[in-house]
C-alpha cells in the first residue's frame, strides 16, 4: 500500500497508541510519529526506517517486521511476546520530527515519567541524541547508557532509525539495539 501526500496530510497531528505488553521488559522510544506511522497504526512504519529492519539484524526479531502496511498479529506477537514496547516522546504525528516545539519534547519527558513508573521497564531507550537532550535538558549527552531517573530501570539512548539519520548505519543501529535487549535480558535469535 502506498500514500499520496494529500492522504498522508490528514494523519498529521494523529497520535498512535503505545505498544506496552505486560510485563513490559523494553520500552523504545521514538521521537515522535510520522505521518506514515499514523496512517497505519503501527510504530516506524514509514518505508526506509530503519527500526525493525535494525531489530532483525540485532537478532532481536525472528523474522523482519514490515509495517508499511501495518503490522499483523504475527509482527504484533514477535515484539509484545519479547516483552518489547514501543512508545513516542510526543505523541503528535508530523512529517518531520524537527516540527515539533521545546515545550512539546519537555512535556513528553514528564509523559514518559508516568509511563515509567506506571509499567516499570527494565529498560527504556531512546531513540534519537538530539531530542533526547532537549526532552532531558542534558545539552552534552551522547549515545549510549545515561543516568536513569527511574530507580530499577536502565536508560539508554541510540541514534535515531529514520532514514534522515545519515550519522547511523544499519549495522550501528543493530549493534546498538543488540546491547541495549542484552541489557533488558531480551535473547536474540
Amino acid at each position: 500500500m502506498g500514500f499520496s501526500r494529500a492522504e498522508l496530510e490528514r494523519f498529521r497531528d494523529a497520535t498512535v497508541p503505545d505498544l506496552l505488553p505486560e510485563p513490559l521488559r523494553l520500552l523504545f522510544v521514538g521521537i515522535n510519529p510520522s505521518l506514515w506511522t499514523a496512517a497505519t497504526g503501527a510504530h516506524f512504519a514509514r518505508p526506509g526506517n530503519r527500526f525493525h529492519p535494525a531489530l532483525h539484524r540485532a537478532g532481536i526479531t525472528d523474522t523482519l517486521i514490515d509495517a508499511a502496511d501495518g503490522y499483523t498479529e504475527s509482527d504484533r506477537a514477535q515484539l509484545t511476546g519479547r516483552g518489547i514496547g514501543i512508545t513516542n516522546i510526543c505523541p503528535r504525528a508530523t512529517a518531520r520530527a524537527d516540527e515539533l516545539t521545546r515545550e512539546e519534547l519537555r512535556a513528553g519527558a514528564r509523559r514518559l515519567d508516568r509511563l515509567v513508573a506506571e509499567h516499570a521497564p527494565r529498560v527504556v531507550a531512546v531513540l534519537g541524541i538530539t531530542a533526547y537532550r532537549t526532552a532531558f535538558e542534558a545539552p552534552r549527552a551522547v549515545t549510549g547508557r545515561q543516568e536513569s531517573p527511574w530507580p530499577g530501570t536502565a536508560l539508554f539512548v541510540a541514534p535515531n532509525p529514520s532514514g534522515l539519520n545519515a550519522h547511523a548505519s544499519l549495522d550501528d543501529l543493530a549493534e546498538a539495539y543488540r546491547g541495549i535487549a542484552t541489557a533488558a535480558a531480551i535473547g536474540g535469535n
